[in-house]
């Protein structure tokens, strides 16, 4: 999942704008705050990772998230793999969540809220767009403004199933993630997110810091562009562009 704050939210939720986007790309982590009931928000990009002698494979993340209530909204993650560098092409698996706001302006958690969610294997294994197995989890989310700044912090657990040619296995992430208004409708994000290994296998535990501009194109439309750089473990560099759009109410 990915989280930009192009513009303040939060306190504001009960009386906001409805067509307001509320981005959650391009970082890694995702905001406590929920699209109005009834709306629906489409993210989209693209991201190319570094695969050795200047080549890159792309990924394309697409997440469209539907509010349910006022504190509760649907997200649906169809992910497409995009080819180059000898990476494969087609649809990735296909994952489902739910994210509900539990606590506003909570003293101590801030904005709060839990995001369970399920991963199907719906892309292929042979094809190598999809990992051929089904994984659930949870993530821990609580967003706070300081000042003009906005702070999100994530905890992430996530049980990856057996498949054919692993046993299953667990996983875990961790994100620390801050938008900041640089001018007009121009912010800055800037994360440092980690993937620790919390089920004794040799993989390192990974850390990278994932920074660029966000823009808000008018209410409804904002776009985002940078680069994530690795700072340990097995990561690698990359580059990342993409939109938000909030296009409107359902009928």
């Amino acid at each position: 999942m990915f989280i930009a704050l192009a513009t303040p939210v939060g306190a504001q939720e009960a009386v906001r704008d409805p067509r307001a986007v509320q981005p959650e790309r391009p970082t890694v982590a995702t905001h406590a705050h929920t699209v109005a009931p009834g709306y629906v928000e489409i993210e989209a990009g693209a991201q190319g990772d570094r695969a050795g002698s200047g080549l890159r494979g792309y990924t394309a993340p697409i997440v469209t998230k539907f509010g349910l209530t006022s504190h509760l909204q649907l997200n649906v993650v169809t992910p497409a793999l995009l080819g180059g560098a000898g990476q494969p092409s087609g649809a990735g698996d296909v994952a489902v969540g739910v994210k509900w706001r539990l606590l506003d302006e909570h003293p101590v958690l801030g904005d709060f809220a839990i995001l369970p969610f399920l991963k199907l294997p719906t892309g292929s294994l042979p094809r190598r767009t999809g990992t051929g197995t089904t994984d659930f989890g949870a993530t821990l989310i609580s967003s706070h403004d300081l000042g003009p700044v906005s702070m999100d912090l994530n905890a992430g657990y996530t049980r990856i199933g057996a498949s054919s040619e692993a046993s299953a296995s667990n996983a875990a992430l961790w994100t620390a993630s801050f938008g900041v208004p640089v001018a007009g409708r121009l912010s800055w994000v800037a994360e440092l997110f980690g993937l620790p290994t919390i089920d004794g296998s040799a993989t390192r535990s990974s850390v990278a810091l994932l920074t660029g501009p966000s823009f808000l194109i008018d209410r409804a439309f904002n776009v985002d562009a940078g680069v994530i750089a690795p700072m340990r473990g097995d990561l690698r560099n990359a580059i990342y562009a993409g939109f938000v759009w909030n296009v409107g109410r359902l009928r």
